[in-house]
């Protein structure tokens, strides 16, 4: 048995979808469990969703209109027959979304977001089991939610992995005897109390590995619009290679740092039962891709990483104090607490430097609680360019025209916290 992942660039429209049937076609004697993300840039379009509930932006009835005309315009492609039953599954989920935005939130913003976020994937999968279906294929569409149990840290929920084990055993492998392909949702778990809670951003590739080492499958597949793992993003880089096979803790780095194309989460699991991870095109299904597996040879080329929109805040003592461990557990439980992640750090004898993805919800109350014991400095509009087995010609390419701020190096991996040169 192996578990495949479709994005949301591999289902962002009817052509997309009928995409996903041909490569599922290509597989006809495997079992597989399909795990599906929302359509397109449908979770941008929600997180609009659940800040015109919660805050009143705009108008959460016309952001929800705009949603459901996009999806019902693919429906529309897929189904000449408005009569399919698939119709009628929509409606009714979006009157689920209906009643979510109804009345006043009455929970706190994370948790409200998980409630409303949650169904797109609820929706595309819908949409691709009735299509697959359609187009011959046999399939049976599952709950995700059934399945993944967590914790309730609404958007970043910690799996209970001992009940989500035995939920898959009893819930979803006998559902092979009668089908050979299970279509289900990334992203999403439940808690004990049935709230719907996230993996955190883009977390169907976790949903995968998870799935994948509950069922000890044989191998996950992501399936992405490119050719495998690249050394650089082609946003940034015209001058991308291929990179064939990557160790686990490769893997794992280049995940940590910000690499897009795995979650961070999702080697773990798999590294755990030694489970292989393929990156494939679903642009040209035929190409290998990259494998990721129990292999220690470390990479040929520097990888490259970047992240934009970054803040460098600079804490230090009011008293010109040393930065020691008491302040060390203060300032960690504080990010903590507002929820901001570190993407690098530094700190020297008074001072303690971290770089973190800038936002407007999370930071000011960040400096603010922070700013009641130490004195905070920070540069806004900053990048964060990680490269993994780095030399002198890489540093220089990527600083030229730049003034780095804060500079991190280890044996294979430098961070260099920069802005554009004066």
């Amino acid at each position: 048995m192996k578990v495949f992942k479709f994005g949301g660039a591999s289902v962002k429209d009817a052509a997309a979808v009928k995409n996903v049937a041909s490569i599922l076609q290509r597989f006809p004697d495997e079992e597989l469990i399909v795990v599906i993300s929302a359509m397109g840039k449908i979770t941008n379009a929600l997180e609009r969703l659940v800040d015109a509930f919660f805050y009143k932006k705009e108008s959460a009835a016309a952001v929800l209109e705009e949603i459901k005309q996009y999806h019902f315009d693919i429906l529309a492609q897929l189904f000449e027959d408005k009569g399919h039953p698939v119709y009628d599954e929509l409606h009714n989920t979006f009157v689920e979304l209906e009643w979510a935005i109804e009345d006043e939130p009455t929970h706190p913003y994370d948790c409200e977001y998980d409630q409303i976020v949650c169904l797109g994937e609820i929706i595309s999968t819908k949409i691709v089991s009735a299509y697959i279906d359609h187009a011959g294929i046999r399939n049976k569409w599952q709950d995700v939610r059934d399945l993944v149990k967590t914790d309730n840290t609404y958007r970043e929920a910690k799996v209970d992995w001992e009940l989500t084990e035995r939920m898959v055993q009893e819930q979803l492998l006998p559902q092979f005897k009668k089908e050979k392909i299970i279509i289900t949702q990334g992203f999403l778990g439940v808690t004990s109390e049935n709230f719907n809670t996230t993996l955190g951003r883009e977390g169907s590739d976790y949903t995968a590995a998870i799935l994948a080492w509950c069922c000890n499958a044989e191998s996950v597949t992501i399936w992405k619009d490119v050719p495998g793992v690249l050394n650089a993003d082609p946003k940034w880089f015209d001058d991308t290679r291929l990179i064939g096979q990557l160790s686990y803790q490769d893997a794992i780095e280049l995940a940590y740092y910000g690499a897009t194309v795995i979650h961070p989460k999702t080697i773990k699991p798999l590294q755990n039962k030694k489970i292989p991870l393929y990156v494939r095109s679903f642009v040209q299904p035929e190409a290998p891709g990259t494998v990721i597996r129990d292999e220690q040879a470390p990479l040929p080329i520097p990888c490259f990483i970047f992240k934009v929109d970054q803040t460098l805040l600079s804490i230090s003592p009011k008293d010109f104090s040393f930065i020691v461990e008491e302040n060390l557990r203060d300032i960690f439980d504080t990010l903590y607490r507002h929820g901001v992640k570190i993407n690098t750090m530094q700190n020297s004898a008074i001072s303690f430097s971290v770089c973190v993805d800038s936002s407007d919800r999370k930071l000011p109350g960040l400096v603010e609680a922070l700013q009641s014991n130490y004195r905070v400095l920070y540069n806004e509009g900053l990048e964060l360019v990680t490269i993994r087995y780095y030399d002198q010609p890489t540093l220089d390419r990527v600083t030229t025209g730049k003034k780095p701020l804060l500079e991190v190096k280890s044996r294979y991996t430098v961070q260099i916290v920069m802005k554009d040169g004066e």
